[in-house]
């Protein structure tokens, strides 16, 4: 899993039948300080509502995304699953 913010929504008028219904959105992955990593944006499913700037869990392995979906037809490469409230970390 990956920490990512929400920068953006996808929206479009024609989309694989398989995405009915499910929200895209547009993010980036971000370290623990909330500092973008990489320069790449990630279009992600949508499964827990989350919005423009929250931090969330994205999942982009195929099997899990796979097993959230219930089915391998949907041309899919990330999720988001978790909306991400706080951290925090031990230092121990």
């Amino acid at each position: 899993m990956t920490l990512a913010r929400v920068k953006g929504n996808v929206v479009s008028t024609q989309k694989n039948p398989e995405l009915t219904g499910h929200k895209l959105l547009i993010v980036h992955p971000v370290d623990l300080e909330n500092n973008y990593v990489g320069d790449k944006d990630v279009v992600a499913l949508d499964f827990v509502d989350a919005g423009i700037g929250d931090i969330v869990l994205l999942v982009q392995e195929g099997k899990a995304v796979q097993q959230l979906l219930g089915h391998r037809k949907a041309p899919v490469h990330s999720v988001i699953v978790a909306v991400v409230d706080s951290i925090d970390i031990s230092s121990n």
